[in-house]
């Protein structure tokens, strides 16, 4: 049995920046232009018991890009899935046939159950509102890039309660020392227990409520959106939506080299006129996806990759 990736509280500060060093190695090969067949002859099981366009796609472009084959598991009304089966007997039929396996799903600890189930590794792709772990380390490599280090200072915004990303996040930051600035509505404030997290950590925590002025203090600036899905009811997502919002205007009296990431998909919270600034990352934060799952799937199954020309 192969040990996956549930959470990246199970690995040391270490294996993150190996796998972040591994990905900028594959970036030709993620970019289409060199070749390598680390992956050939192998499977990746994508289950996705939630929507994905992100995660799916660049999980499937990174075992393509090594030589290897994807089976797509995200349509349930035409799987076993819409006839009662349960995670732990599609986990089981799952692990017959791939090498490696990618799980979404909409209950926290799932990854975890499921790795302790399969021989193959599993990689938690989102776990209802509790860990992304993969999206972080692609965060983190878009941060390494630009800054050369970790101990940023960084502004988390928007939904602060319901986002996986940014709990995943926050935490893995904590561990390089970074300093960590929230702001969000009320309603949407970071769980205590991530804040205790970080604070166990020796990183400090602070509170902006206004994100203009919070943004001036930054080198990152994560936002996120508020997210219809994770609301019990319509009505505490009405109060809420559209409430946080960063604007060009925003970015007058920022630090030069700020990056401004988002997990995406992005609804109305970043105004489009900031793409074409050089402060925004978040469309090549999404590429880093590609070379990154590349690393984990390389060093999950114990695989050196050889790139070639």
């Amino acid at each position: 049995m192969t040990q996956g990736l549930a959470s990246l509280e199970y690995v040391t500060e270490e294996w993150i920046l190996e796998i972040v060093n591994l990905a900028e190695r594959l970036s030709a090969v993620a970019a289409g232009e060199a070749r390598c067949e680390a992956m050939r002859g192998r499977l990746l099981a994508n289950l996705f018991f939630e929507a994905s366009t992100r995660t799916r796609m660049s999980f499937e472009a990174a075992m393509k890009r090594l030589g290897g084959d994807v089976l797509n598991l995200n349509d349930l009304k035409s799987s076993s899935v819409s006839k009662g089966e349960s995670l732990h007997d599609t986990i089981l039929v799952a692990d017959g046939y791939a090498d490696v396996i990618v799980l979404r799903h909409p209950m926290e600890g799932a990854a975890v159950f499921s790795d302790d189930l399969s021989n193959a590794p599993v990689i938690n792709g989102g776990d209802g509102s509790g860990r992304h772990p993969t999206q972080t380390l692609l965060d983190l490599a878009t941060i390494q890039s630009a800054h050369g280090r970790l101990d940023v200072d960084i502004v988390i915004a928007g939904d602060l309660r319901y986002g996986r990303t940014v709990h995943s996040l926050a935490r893995a930051l904590s561990r390089f020392g970074a300093r960590i600035i929230l702001s969000s509505p009320n309603s949407l404030s970071m769980p205590d227990e991530v804040i205790i997290d970080i604070q166990n950590r020796g990183s400090s925590v602070e509170h902006v409520p206004e994100l203009s002025e919070a943004v001036k203090e930054a080198d990152v600036v994560y936002m996120t959106r508020i997210q219809r899905e994770r609301f019990p009811d319509d009505d505490e997502y009405d109060r809420v939506a559209g409430t946080f919002r960063l604007m060009a205007k925003d970015l007058d009296d920022v630090r030069p080299d700020l990056i401004i990431m988002h997990p995406l998909p992005r609804v109305d919270e970043i105004e489009q006129s900031i793409d074409a600034t050089r402060h925004a990352r978040y469309f090549e934060q999404s590429a880093n996806g590609v070379k990154v799952r590349m690393a984990l799937l390389c060093t999950l199954l114990g695989i050196e990759p050889e790139v070639l020309t």
